[in-house]
């Protein structure tokens, strides 16, 4: 009966994992159509973004802590501010990519987040570049061509160009978060909203917007901290490889929320590029979902064959 209920217990923790990754993607798809509907400048929504956004999730940070009882340290630390620096810049081209080019190509193009940070983990830490990445990153490439050739003479390339600039910051967020463990990042990634906060602050005027764009920017924030929260609680219980795959949702919604709240349809060679980077991640995240599927129910096996 322990057997069971312990079983029970993973089967539903999983479940509840699987929720809170597909939830965290869905609101995450948001961002798109949240920055286009808002008519206030990329600072003044950075700035509203940042500070809804590190007040919640300070909130929830101080909230594990008391939680868990081990009174983990807020101390940063040049790794840690390092972190909420690099994080608060890659936000900045983030929003920014959005007001200049179409919801489609900055989800897409940032979908390649984790072949362009396997790619840096190679070159600054000659981390193993494994061959299956390698090939779904040259076809990702291959997509991304073809959206980003498509922005030439159409007034959407510096938006382009602003999203990979996103997607490099992110790969290099990610390496640093691997290599600094002892780094509190979620209360790094809430000091990095403060700073964007600070910034929009003194660099443009935040109050000057309409009671319509108040309320959205609220919103912008809000969504913010809640897809991260529902991210880190989500991928606690489940593993990885499909914590990964599950995140990789939030380009069709994104997509998706575009074309139902803004009408917007990207052009067809946005589309056929999209459509082969989508292909190249589920295909590369699809793959390590089922080896890790494949390895866990092998362990079970092999522990009952040791016993008969």
């Amino acid at each position: 009966m322990t057997d069971i209920a312990a079983a029970t217990d993973t089967a539903a923790e999983r479940t509840l994992g699987i929720i809170l990754v597909s939830s965290s993607a869905a609101v995450f798809g948001l961002t798109g159509v949240l920055t286009k509907s808002i008519h206030a400048d990329p600072l003044t929504i950075i700035c509203w973004r940042g500070f809804v956004g590190a007040i919640l999730i300070s909130f929830y940070v101080l909230w594990r802590r008391h939680r868990s009882g081990n009174r983990e340290t807020l101390r940063l630390g040049w790794r840690g501010w390092l972190l909420a620096v690099e994080g608060a810049l890659a936000s900045i081209a983030f929003i920014s990519a959005f007001k200049f080019t179409f919801v489609a190509n900055v989800a897409v193009i940032y979908a390649t987040a984790p072949f362009v940070t396997a790619l840096l983990a190679w070159v600054l830490t000659r981390e193993p570049f494994r061959l299956q990445t390698m090939v779904a990153a040259a076809v990702s490439l291959c997509g991304v061509a073809i959206m980003v050739w498509s922005g030439f003479g159409s007034g959407n390339l510096f938006g382009d160009g602003l999203a990979l600039l996103m997607t490099i910051g992110s790969g290099l967020y990610m390496i640093m978060v691997r290599a600094f463990r002892d780094t509190p990042v979620v209360w790094a990634g809430a000091v990095s909203a403060f700073l964007l906060f600070l910034l929009g602050w003194f660099v443009t005027d935040p109050l000057a917007v309409s009671p319509r764009d108040a309320v959205l920017l609220a919103t912008f924030g809000a969504s913010f901290a809640l897809s991260s929260i529902l991210w880190t609680e989500g991928a606690r219980l489940i593993p990885p490889a499909e914590s990964g795959l599950l995140g990789s949702a939030e380009v069709p919604f994104a997509i998706l929320f575009a074309f139902l709240f803004l009408g917007e349809i990207a052009p067809a060679a946005s589309m056929i590029g999209g459509i082969i980077v989508l292909c190249a991640l589920f295909a590369h995240a699809g793959r390590d979902w089922l080896r890790a599927r494949s390895q866990r129910m092998a362990g079970p096996q092999r522990v009952a064959s040791n016993i008969s």
